[in-house]
């Protein structure tokens, strides 16, 4: 008889130990609980990894977070103001750039000059000059300067021959200026091999440009711009 009892006794003990342990695992997975440990737990992470954004590159509110960071601390909404103030100042600069070759008197160094020698009608040497590239220009002053050296004997004097005023230069069109550089008789004269042309005596960037030829200049005298080559002949009168 202790003998049973003993063991009812045990299966009893172990009967009660049994429902505490699934008492336990009852109240372990509560679903009220395991909503409320999920949602403690995500605020947690994105709050450490908003701290420290160098530890979560990959996660998308820490990027977020570190971009707008960067925006912020590095004056970037100032920055891309200023680059758009920057490109709007390009283009204005740009523009009046273009304008400013456009309708304006032309500078000897708007011009590309060159000089060939001509034997007929009579010897001279002959000046061509075209706008450069993405000039427009008015050639106001009907007469160029022209000197052989520096002294004052070596400048040309105008004869007022031929001419247009003013003449306007761009692209493929040019202008001719005639050079005689000897008018006198005899073998007097200095020998140079450079002329000195400009678009006016006040030019402040004057050509020098190579004769073909070493020139005897004595007295030498220079036609008006045309548009005509046979104007641009240099006749003494």
């Amino acid at each position: 008889m202790r003998s049973r009892l003993a063991a009812r006794s045990a299966r009893l003990v172990l009967a009660a130990a049994a429902v505490t342990a699934l008492a336990a695992t009852t109240t372990a997975c509560n679903p009220e609980d395991i909503t409320n440990a999920g949602s403690s737990g995500a605020p947690a992470a994105a709050s450490a990894g908003t701290g420290g954004n160098n530890g979560s590159s990959g996660d998308s509110p820490s990027t977020t977070g570190g971009s707008g960071s960067k925006v912020s601390g590095s004056g970037g909404s100032g920055n891309s103001g200023s680059a758009t103030g920057g490109s709007t100042e390009q283009v204005s600069a740009s523009d009046s750039g273009e304008k400013s070759g456009y309708g304006q008197s032309c500078g000897t160094n708007d011009l590309d000059l060159t000089v060939t020698w001509e034997a007929q009608p009579i010897s001279h040497y002959l000046v061509t000059a075209k706008a450069k590239s993405g000039i427009t220009c008015y050639l106001d002053v009907n007469t160029p300067s022209v000197s052989f050296g520096s002294g004052a004997d070596g400048v040309a004097s105008p004869v007022g021959q031929g001419g247009e005023d003013p003449i306007k230069l761009s692209g493929s069109a040019v202008a001719y200026a005639g050079i005689n550089p000897k008018t006198t008789d005899g073998e007097g004269g200095t020998e140079f091999d450079f002329v000195i042309v400009s678009t006016t005596e006040e030019d402040p960037n004057p050509a020098e440009l190579e004769l073909p030829d070493m020139a005897t200049v004595d007295k030498p005298i220079v036609t008006n711009w045309s548009t005509k080559r046979n104007e641009a002949v240099p006749y003494n009168v």
